[in-house]
């Protein structure tokens, strides 16, 4: 729990230092400058999905928002390593839905569960989308498009129309996200369980991880409560390991079983202390921003000119 909303609060941090960035430049210097954080970038999954297809298509990395490419590769490296850890340990979406289930449980008393069949099918929908994108991105969109793309003002201030959505948000965003809110606080998880696609892809990589949840049949007591507590209502303990896509390796499962040595996260069948696989996901992430600003591939190539021309004219473009 503290490294989620401790992540959330710098995410926080990291989108209140970019809006003061661009305010300097929408008032046309008339506020003071601040350094524009390269970590926005991670908030433009769809545009880092075209940088990678340009990177493995043509070997082009992109230099307007490198940090976009170098964070999608880091949460695909460790969804590959430490399953969808990404979604449970630092995604702040995932940190303010578990939020609010924890607070519709409060003042419901509970939360509620979709019938079996009704959420299978929904379930269906985060990788339909999944589909869409990688079909519309990696299969169908040709190389030159691609460049084109990455090469055009709108992806140049991409970050800045996203800000733009959340600060100037249109009545029928707002509906969209307050009723999410409100599913949210009903059913543990609903944006996660039912509608990212990020998560999709995610929970698909981490099928080939060599960390997952283990149950030690012997010394299970069958009192379910690890089922019980899961987020993603995996049924813990009829498993021996917890290899389902639907994983986040939240640990939730391990800190309300009541017998010791009976659920560990393990390596490669070895059971491994809870707190190490916290810091296992701790330091993949920082080694991809490491790795990121060591070869060059954090700071964006864009000058302080090319915002002063561009970011006056954000509302006209993509229009």
């Amino acid at each position: 729990m503290l490294v989620q909303w401790g992540f959330l609060c710098w995410c926080l941090f990291l989108g209140i230092q970019f809006a003061l960035f661009v305010r300097h430049f929408e008032t046309f210097g008339q506020t003071a400058y601040y350094w524009r954080p390269p970590g926005v970038e991670g908030f433009l999954p769809i545009g880092a999905l075209v940088s990678l297809k340009a990177w493995l298509a043509g070997g082009y990395f992109d230099r307007v928002h490198p940090a976009a490419l170098v964070l999608f590769l880091t949460f695909l490296v460790m969804a590959l390593l430490a399953r969808k850890s990404f979604c449970s340990w630092l995604c702040p979406v995932g940190t303010l839905e578990e939020g609010l289930w924890k607070l519709g449980r409060k003042l419901f008393g509970r939360n509620y569960h979709i019938w079996k069949w009704f959420d299978v099918l929904l379930r269906v929908t985060k990788y339909a989308l999944l589909l869409f994108f990688a079909k519309l991105v990696l299969l169908d969109m040709p190389v030159l498009a691609v460049k084109a793309f990455l090469t055009a003002p709108y992806w140049a201030i991409a970050d800045v129309k996203m800000l733009h959505f959340f600060t100037g948000m249109s009545n029928t965003s707002l509906v969209i996200i307050l009723a999410l809110a409100i599913l949210s606080l009903f059913y543990q998880n609903f944006w996660c369980r039912y509608l990212c696609p990020y998560g999709a892809l995610l929970g698909m990589l981490s099928l080939y991880s060599p960390m997952k949840i283990q149950r030690n049949r012997k010394s299970c007591n069958g009192c379910e409560a690890c089922s019980n507590a899961c987020p993603a209502g995996i049924k813990v303990h009829q498993l021996r390991d917890v290899c389902s896509a639907e994983c986040t390796g939240c640990l939730t499962c391990v800190d309300h079983c009541p017998e010791p040595d009976t659920l560990a996260i393990s390596l490669w069948q070895r059971p491994l202390p809870a707190w190490s696989f916290s810091l296992v996901v701790i330091l993949l992430f920082a080694s991809g921003v490491l790795f990121g600003m060591l070869s060059g591939h954090w700071e964006t190539s864009l000058t302080y000119s090319d915002y002063q021309r561009l970011i006056p004219l954000a509302e006209r473009l993509g229009h």
